[in-house]
This record gives structure tokens, sequence and C-alpha cells, in this order.
């Protein structure tokens, strides 16, 4: 697993397993998936079940964090929400929107697509979609959105300047986007960051918070800001399969933090010049 076509491969296919679950059997099961040798992909969850808009069949437990609670979402707003899976986040969104505005859900896994397609069938909206489509290049046309959510994903984007480029290009001028996420504050072992459950689990695909706020930057969005942040602990028997007893308590006594980050950032409009040399 060294190439970005090979990273997603593997993230396909584990995700693949898990949307053919329910979230008691991804919590009932050590990986979220059919085995118990893998990472656990709900460690990260967070209760939704008191938000208006939740439907429990599209809640897998997968988001390491709510970003529509600091998204400023409006009535009329069009809403992408980047990873959508099973729809948890994006039938949140519809909630805010109403009936005047818009939702589209975006994810690279089929079988999420086609299960969050027959939620919504359930529910009966003609204001949300789900499009099957990668992150880094996002089938949606330029300007269209208001705001970007994403909640647990870009972590597992190979590359993660075109991703942020890419939620700039679908932003309107004065858009913004709220995204949570898992970031690092000091060095993940080097022999966790080549295993495939690691990656998919949204841990070894990680990079340092430091170097995630700066491709922000870099990419042109402002007024950046962190709304909320939390330590995670990655139990002993998940590293257990990888690591010996020395190397984890090693880990242990290491300055590395994983950190549940949620960070909002604008696309502000750009100034344009009424008179040549000056700007108004």
């Amino acid at each position: 697993m060294q190439t970005a076509e090979e990273i997603k491969e593997v993230i396909k296919s584990k995700y693949s397993e898990i949307a053919n679950q329910s979230k008691e059997q991804n919590e009932s099961s050590c990986c979220g998936s059919s085995c118990c040798s893998s990472v656990d992909y709900t460690i990260f969850s967070k209760d939704y079940s008191r938000l208006e808009g939740y439907y429990p069949e599209a809640d897998l437990g997968l988001g390491c964090g709510i970003p529509t609670q600091f998204a400023s979402i409006q009535r009329g707003h069009t809403v992408i929400d980047l990873g959508s899976g099973a729809g948890n986040d994006a039938f949140v969104a519809r909630s805010l929107v109403g009936e005047s505005g818009r939702v589209i859900g975006i994810d690279m896994t089929e079988t999420m697509v086609e299960r969050a397609r027959m939620n919504n069938e359930r529910l009966g909206f003609n204001n949300v979609e789900f499009r099957l489509g990668e992150i880094e290049k996002i089938p949606c046309t330029s300007e269209i959105a208001d705001v970007v959510i994403s909640n647990c994903v870009l972590n597992l984007v190979p590359s993660k300047e075109k991703a942020f480029s890419e939620i700039y290009r679908v932003l309107k001028n004065s858009g913004h986007f709220c995204i949570s996420d898992i970031v690092l504050n000091g060095n993940f072992p080097e022999k966790l960051r080549t295993v495939a459950e690691m990656y998919a689990g949204c841990v070894s695909g990680a990079i340092q918070k430091s170097e995630y706020l700066e491709l922000i930057e870099k990419t042109g969005f402002q007024n950046i800001s962190i709304k909320k942040e939390k330590q995670i602990q990655i139990p002993d028997d998940i590293y257990s399969q990888y690591l010996s007893e020395e190397e984890i308590a090693n880990l242990k006594n290491s300055n590395l933090k994983i950190l549940s980050i949620t960070v909002y950032a604008e696309k502000l409009a750009q100034k344009t010049c009424c008179i040549p040399g000056t700007c108004c």
C-alpha cells in the first residue's frame, strides 16, 4: 500500500464491508468489519441521536466530530458533504437547509452511495442526492456550495492539498467549510504507517496539525479557526496487533497526540479593481 491508487483501493474495500453492517455490528466487532484483527472504526464516533434530522439507518458510527454543529448552515443553503457514507451528516444538514435548500453527498465507495440513496428514498427527500466521486476531483460545478462539510474523511485522502483546492473551487465566494478530522501532534510510528488497516481506520493517514492548517491557508482560505479539539486514545489491544510491548510503551512515552479537530474556514470574495491601479 504505497501508491495513491493502492490506498484508495484499500479504503474502498474496508468501507464496502462497513457499509453492509449496522452501527451496532460495527461497535460490537473490534474493527468495524467482520474480523477481530483490525482498527476499531467507531473509536472516534459521536452521539447524533438527539440531533434534528438524525436517521439511525444512516449512522454507522464512523465520524470523529459533528461538523454541522459549527457550520452555520442556514435555510436555503446548498451544502456538500464530502465522504458522506450512508448519509448521516447529509440528513442532519438537510434539516438545517430546509425545503428550499439542497444537500449533495459525495463518496467514492459504491456500496456507501447505494446505501445512502436507499436511505434517502425511504425518507423521501427530493433535495438530497448522493454522487459517486472522489474528494480530489469533486463531481460538482465550481462555486455551487454555500457550505462544505466533512467528517473524519480527509485524513484518508492521499493528496490533501488537492482536496482543499477542490473544496475551494466548489465553494461560492463568501462560502465556508467546517470539517471534523484526525490530525497529529508528534510522530506516528513509521511501522504503523504502512499498515493498511491503520490507514483505513483514519489514523496512519493523518498528518501534523500544523501542516493541516498550513495547507488550508495555502489553498486561499481565511479566518481559519479550530472550533473543537479532543485527544484520542487508541486502545493497547489495537496497537498490540502490530507492535511489541516495548514499542507500545515507547509510543505511550513519546510526544505523540492523536487529535480530533473540527476546523472552520472561509472563502472570501476577491476584491476587484474598478479603476486601474486602485481597488475598491
